[in-house]
């Protein structure tokens, strides 16, 4: 609503800055969470592995102009977006976790500072907005591992589904200035996100419902079209590999999930509905929940169906015809912020029922967590009626569902900030395991040995950790050939006439190989955290 100059000379002065003052306790929590998380970078923490090596790899050799890979090595599945982003860095700084890490630290800006702007889109209050940033600003151990680590799609996921949800709402709500751009700029990154992981999907086809249900006259016309060309420039590498390989990515997904190793709904809903929430949301302390820790997975139904209640009362009152009051009339805007939230809650509700459909959920319900990251995306949403509910803004609720809803604010807040503490004290472990396997590379270099043996998780950290002096072909526990996602190490190696075997201290591949120690007369050196069999 405009004020004109004699209202505006009666609005008091510390109503007039209170914005001001709220805009920059949202942008100083946002550098603090963009802060601790360089801090972990640069204590390398979250601790790196082969999968994140081997988009290093990736990047690597894009940065050399070898190769330019579609997708993750070893699959047809999950684009190599991070890569592209880290080969600029890595062409400059030469292959680091670091330089591979830089674009994932700007993703996480980037996704903080939409989640801000979505919030007070959808709802239009300031200090709600702070307390989202506040709360997507701590970090547990899945949570930095999934913003950070750059590992395959994670990373990008929700800095895209909030950007996607942004521009959803703009242009649904008809905010004027560049909306050819934001068309495109929606189809675009649309496209992208089907390219780079679907885990996202219900986020791109929630938002997608709004802007057709919205604007669906306008996409007749140039939007239709900037729109269909970004979605297909982004989408692109997908397509042109299907047309050329005539493989399907779906079907590469499906096996992905587990689809070949079925599991009970007795395996699955634990992990699903019980671990998976309070675990991939950031609530839990590194690779585990306590029982306290648990009570958001408890919550998160009831907040499921109260944001689903609210928005659609929302919609439904916006959908009448509008009656104007002396305080202006409702607008599209009021219908759109009502519409989008129904959509994001719908959203969740989909990553959560396909997570819990999935043999994943099941056979690793810790690891695979990592499948439910988009549900932050939802989270201006479903806090969106406890907020109410705690400011005495939802007519008809009982005096103590007042203190309820402030006891899920400072329980939401208070446990993420457990968990970050806790994900704070790895730091030093995993320095020391970082100086451990600098001190591998070193060692291997110093020896001369340039083609190794090991197991899945260290053969292609090695390789990138050494910019490739140093080349591994993967082994089982049982001396057989692994899974290598890179096939010219396997080659290289098995055509070497010197070839080492390394081992972490204490795995079942160095228990294999100590027994070959005397049989096959090799040479153990010892070095802290890894086992070098030389022959």
């Amino acid at each position: 609503m405009a004020i004109d100059a004699g209202e505006r000379s009666r609005v008091p002065p510390h109503a007039a800055r209170r914005p001001r003052l709220l805009d920059a306790l949202a942008g100083t929590v946002l550098t603090a969470g963009v802060g601790y998380r360089l801090l972990l970078l640069l204590t390398d923490t979250p601790p790196t592995n082969s999968d994140e090596a081997t988009m290093g790899l990736a990047a690597l050799h894009i940065a050399q102009g070898r190769e330019f890979p579609v997708w993750f090595y070893g699959q047809a599945y999950m684009g190599t977006l991070e890569a592209y982003l880290a080969a600029p860095l890595i062409a400059l700084t030469g292959p680091s976790t670091l330089a591979l890490r830089l674009p994932t630290l700007a993703l996480y800006a980037v996704f903080a500072l939409l989640a801000w702007r979505l919030t007070l889109r959808l709802t239009g209050d300031r200090w709600y907005a702070l307390l989202v940033t506040a709360l997507l600003a701590f970090g547990s151990d899945r949570v930095v591992k999934n913003q950070l680590i750059a590992g395959g799609g994670y990373p990008e996921m929700n800095a895209a589904g909030v950007a996607l949800a942004v521009l959803a709402y703009d242009l649904a709500a008809g905010r004027p200035g560049h909306r050819l751009p934001r068309w495109i700029g929606w189809g675009l990154l649309a496209g992208l996100m089907v390219w780079v992981d679907p885990l996202v999907l219900p986020y791109v086809i929630g938002t997608g419902v709004v802007l057709v249900a919205f604007r669906w006259r306008e996409l007749r016309g140039w939007a239709g079209a900037l729109f269909g060309v970004g979605a297909l420039v982004g989408s692109a590498p997908l397509l042109l590999d299907s047309l050329a390989t005539g493989r399907s990515p779906v079907s590469a997904v499906l096996v992905a999930s587990g689809a070949g190793q079925p599991a009970s709904w007795a395996e699955r809903l634990p992990g699903a509905l019980v671990l998976g929430p309070a675990l991939g949301m950031g609530f839990c302390s590194p690779g585990a929940c306590a029982g306290w820790q648990l009570w958001w997975s408890a919550a998160l139904p009831v907040l499921v169906v109260a944001a689903t209640v609210a928005a659609w009362r929302r919609l439904r009152v916006h959908r009448r015809p509008p009656v104007p009051a002396p305080g202006g009339g409702r607008t599209v805007a009021d219908a759109t912020a009502a519409a989008l939230s129904l959509a994001l809650v719908a959203a969740a509700v989909a990553t959560l029922a396909s997570y819990a459909a999935s043999s994943a959920a099941g056979h690793t319900p810790v690891e695979s967590s990592r499948y439910l990251s988009c549900l932050l995306i939802s989270v201006p949403v479903l806090l969106w009626p406890v907020w109410l509910a705690a400011r005495r803004r939802s007519p008809g609720l009982p005096g103590p569902a007042r203190v309820a809803a402030i006891g899920v604010l400072a329980g939401a807040l208070g446990t993420a900030a457990v968990a970050t503490g806790a994900a704070i004290a790895t730091v030093p472990a995993h320095r020391a395991a970082e100086a451990h396997h600098v001190e591998l590379v070193a060692t291997l270099r110093a020896m001369d040995v340039r083609h190794v043996y090991g197991g899945y998780w260290t053969c292609n950290r090695l390789t990138f950790a050494s910019a490739e002096d140093i080349v591994c072909a993967v082994v089982d526990d049982d001396l057989s050939p692994g899974h290598d996602r890179y096939p010219p190490y396997r080659r290289a190696v098995d055509a070497a006439t010197d070839v080492a075997w390394v081992a972490p201290d204490d795995s079942p591949l160095a228990a294999r190989l100590d027994e070959r120690l005397r049989a096959d007369a090799l040479t153990l050196h010892r070095i802290p955290g890894w086992r070098l069999y030389l022959s």
